[in-house]
């Protein structure tokens, strides 16, 4: 489905689409150097975006996806990288050498995050499709758009006719004047607190604009991996061994087969961190290395664990291959490493088996309850759970429309299997979730809905934490508070390792005015989260905000807008700070930025869209945003 031209979450921006060339053919000759190569591959590509001033949004198995806001930024930084990459290939043993083709496109597209998609992002792959290995397409729109002092030369590919589009769309080839440099990166003047963004990466947040709630926000992760946590989060929480999932790699040949990989990965995740011998770092801090070559020493000491598990999914028809290996951090050695094959019927008992190797290797002892829990089989229909896990791979998009199709791949899981429970409990959330960002008309309704499709999951798995953590929210929005607090002191209860579950629970704490606990439970989610957003800051922040911890507050919501300048809940809650330091002109400047990014954000807004029980908290924000200039 294409954006609509007035869709408020939609915005102009210059995509930039690439794959690797032949990259079945490279996994089919050697499927592990072939991985390790298209990596580090793309991940010099992210590079040449950032030294370009673009943001590399996210890699889909072969392929990533980039936008800039100017045309002349992504053709240079492209052309660079292809110089670059063919320089770096001819010093490469063998015959893996991965060549890269390189589409881009100006049009309209959703971003929330590190993901972007919409009929620019489809734009840009058709018209690298059409692309020679190691070459650059562009679009007629980016050819005119291109400055004619730069040395480009060009080549007319015709005007094809592309599936999707009705009209046809001039294509050119892109290359330098012989004997001609690329250009390098160009100079960019920093603005007020280094915070301001370029108009389209602004207009690029509107998605995220939760104007009551949070949703499932913080499940996106957006901590740069190679920096340092802070101190209360390098160490885990007790003397439990402590371990991290990385992404396991997909080595199908298939990059469409990207969500199962993802899936597995997150019910491993899920399956050991509900035992409560071990300490298991939360998905969100794991995923934050997804497609990178990174030594496991390092993402150990950035993730605060002492064992890492990684390894990769190999999926041809009904067939499943997990290859898995343990490695303790401390020395870079193997505890174990092993292969597990099986059906996609198999599926459950191969990821039980990967688990048990865990359990006695680390000399865990498990609870009778743990022990049935993970030899316990979610559904026994495997099209259903394959279905679940696409709906998943939308979900965590997080746009307005990834959200209703994970909508409906819930709602057909629980069609084929009636008694899957995990499959109703995600269709409540994708209520919550449109709650919270405003998608729904009828709240009424979308509260009932969700309410209802939680009861049955309830009814089929009452030790599934989503369920309680999805009461919670939609508890919230119908502000009965007490109800919200003890649904999400319940997620804790059921699975005491989840960290969103922990993120919840201060969120919906803090509105209900019990701030003492809400903010050692988000300190919690930090602790399980190390790799947290800067949704858990800006949460942690407006706590701290309410308990007159002004110093406090406005350390943690500057990094919180250092990170995401275009989230206009944390800038408000900046702006309020700010004002009762008495730093007037940095309290105006931020509720500006968050003007810039929601201009209909009024004082009786904030008023009339509170989840605040207490008058007290209300009338505290209200009045430090008055002093900061939002108008009535």
């Amino acid at each position: 489905m294409q954006p609509r031209a007035n869709d408020p979450a939609s915005t102009l921006a210059v995509i930039l689409h690439a794959d690797v060339a032949g990259s079945t053919a490279l996994v089919q000759r050697d499927e592990r150097l072939a991985h390790r190569r298209i990596t580090e591959t793309l991940g010099r590509l992210a590079e040449h975006v950032a030294a370009y001033g673009g943001i590399a949004h996210e890699v889909r198995g072969d392929a990533l996806v980039a936008e800039f806001s100017r045309a002349s930024d992504a053709v240079c930084a492209a052309l660079a990288f292809q110089h670059a990459s063919a320089e770096f290939n001819r010093t490469l043993d063998g015959d893996i050498r991965p060549e890269v083709r390189v589409g881009i496109a100006l049009g309209e597209v959703v971003i929330a995050d590190r993901t972007v998609t919409g009929s620019g992002v489809v734009l840009a792959q058709r018209i690298e499709q059409l692309c020679a290995p190691g070459g650059v397409n562009v679009t007629g729109a980016i050819h005119e758009a291109l400055p004619r002092r730069l040395p480009l030369a060009y080549e007319r590919l015709g005007e094809p006719t592309l599936k999707g589009f009705d009209d046809p769309v001039p294509v050119y080839a892109v290359g330098t004047r012989d004997g001609d440099a690329i250009p390098g990166p160009a100079e960019r003047p920093a603005s007020r607190h280094g915070r301001r963004l370029p108009l389209p990466s602004i207009v690029a947040g509107v998605i995220v604009v939760a104007a009551a709630g949070i949703a499932a926000l913080w499940f996106l992760p957006d901590r740069d991996p190679a920096t340092t946590v802070d101190a209360q989060s390098i160490d885990a929480p007790d003397e439990r061994p402590s371990i991290a999932v990385l992404p396991f790699d997909n080595l199908g040949g298939d990059p469409e087969q990207e969500y199962f990989a993802d899936g597995i990965t997150e019910d491993l995740t899920t399956d050991l961190s509900r035992i409560s011998g071990l300490f298991v770092v939360a998905r969100n801090s794991s995923f934050a290395f997804k497609g990178q070559s990174v030594d496991v020493r390092t993402v150990a000491d950035a993730l605060g664990v002492r064992y890492v598990l990684e390894g990769s999914v190999r999926r041809v028809g009904d067939q499943v291959r997990i290859n898995a290996q343990l490695i303790d951090a401390t020395s870079g050695g193997h505890v174990w490493a092993d292969r597990f094959d099986g059906g996609m019927s198999d599926v459950f008992r191969l990821q039980d088996d990967v688990n048990k190797r865990i359990v006695e290797a680390l000399s865990v002892n498990l609870t009778s309850a743990e022990r049935e829990r993970l030899e316990s089989v979610e559904t026994t229909n495997p099209q259903a759970y394959d279905t679940l896990l696409r709906g998943l791979q939308h979900y965590q998009r997080f746009t307005p429309e990834d959200i209703r199709e994970a909508r409906a791949l819930f709602t057909k899981a629980a069609e084929l299997d009636p008694d899957y429970a995990r499959a109703y409990a995600n269709v409540a959330l994708t209520y919550a979730s449109d709650i919270n960002i405003n998608l729904v008309r009828d709240r009424e309704y979308a509260i009932a809905e969700g309410l209802k499709y939680a009861e049955k999951a309830f009814e089929l798995d009452p030790s599934l934490p989503q369920v309680y953590s999805t009461r919670s929210l939609l508890y919230l929005a119908q502000r009965s508070h007490d109800a919200a607090v003890e649904a999400a002191r319940r997620t804790v209860e059921v699975h005491p390792n989840y960290g969103d579950g922990y993120a919840i629970l201060a969120f919906v704490q803090s509105f209900a005015g019990d701030l003492d606990d809400a903010l050692r439970a988000i300190r919690r989610a930090k602790e399980i989260d190390p790799q947290y957003s800067y949704i858990l800051l800006s949460v942690e922040g407006r706590i701290l905000f309410l308990m007159n911890r002004y110093d406090e507050a406005k350390a943690v919501l500057e990094e919180s807008v250092s990170r995401n300048p275009a989230f206009p809940l944390g800038q408000l809650s900046l702006a309020a700070v700010y004002a009762a330091l008495g730093q007037q002109d940095d309290a105006e400047w931020a509720v500006q930025e968050a003007l810039l990014v929601d201009p209909n954000i009024t004082l009786e807004a904030v008023r009339r869209e509170s989840n605040y029980r207490r008058p007290e908290d209300l009338e505290h924000y209200l009045g430090a945003l008055r002093a900061a200039g939002l108008p009535e």
